[in-house]
């Protein structure tokens, strides 16, 4: 019989110690440089088979957190990043977008929390409009972790949003997702074609992966016009 590669042996043996009850839900288990000194490999092997064993839901990892046996659920939910010119195209509206800024800024403190960096880090901040029909439709504010996504310092975005570019290019493990109403005012109402005080829906994501967090950004919409639509699939 074929050997088992080191990592498959790693992951059966992480499985039967949380299976056997040695690791209970919620436990904090041993960080990657400890598994491989226990296991004798290297740190990539343990880091390999602790990635396969969260993408299958027995752990949860998050950055600077460490990685914790997963607590069970009922359910799990399969969430997909939607792209803003298919949503438009799929209402019958042409699609058209703007780009109104791209920099290299430090980043601000809020959004430098959101991305879990100092604040004044440099990242890619980015401006920009989605239009339906020439109306617009989504003011989006972007900032990208260029330690995490450096290959974004050489794309300009002038043609490709960064929404499209970063699904297509930049494959994420983890993400958070938060709606909220708020009122226009300043520059967004008037990006937006509203009057202050008109009503926008909110919408702020940030994305990790392997390497680190990927980018943070908030979507305004103009409340009486926008239906936000999402599909869960439990499995």
């Amino acid at each position: 019989m074929r050997e088992l590669a080191p990592y498959l042996r790693i992951k059966e043996d992480l499985l039967d110690r949380v299976r056997s009850g040695t690791w209970k839900p919620g436990d904090l288990i041993p960080g990657e440089q400890r598994l491989a000194e226990q296991f004798g490999c290297a740190r990539a092997t343990v880091h390999r088979a602790l990635r396969e064993l969260a993408e299958e839901g027995v752990l949860e990892r998050r950055r600077k957190a460490g990685t914790r046996v997963a607590r069970p659920t009922s359910r799990s939910v399969a969430f997909d990043i939607p792209l803003v010119e298919d949503e438009i195209r799929a209402t019958g509206a042409r699609y058209h977008y703007e780009l109104l800024e791209r920099e290299i800024a430090p980043l601000p403190p809020a959004e430098a929390a959101s991305l879990e960096r100092a604040t004044g880090t440099p990242a890619l901040h980015l401006r920009c409009l989605h239009f339906a029909d020439r109306r617009p439709y989504q003011l989006e504010d972007r900032w990208i972790d260029i330690d995490t996504v450096p290959e974004a310092v050489d794309v300009d975005f002038a043609a490709e949003g960064a929404n499209g570019w970063l699904v297509h290019n930049v494959p994420w493990t983890d993400a958070e997702h938060s709606i909220h109403a708020d009122l226009a005012a300043g520059e967004i109402a008037r990006s937006l074609n509203l009057t202050d005080g008109d009503p926008v829906l909110v919408v702020e994501r940030r994305t990790w992966n392997d390497k680190g967090p990927v980018t943070t950004v908030r979507f305004h919409h103009p409340g009486r016009s926008h239906r936000l639509r999402t599909a869960f699939v439990a499995r």
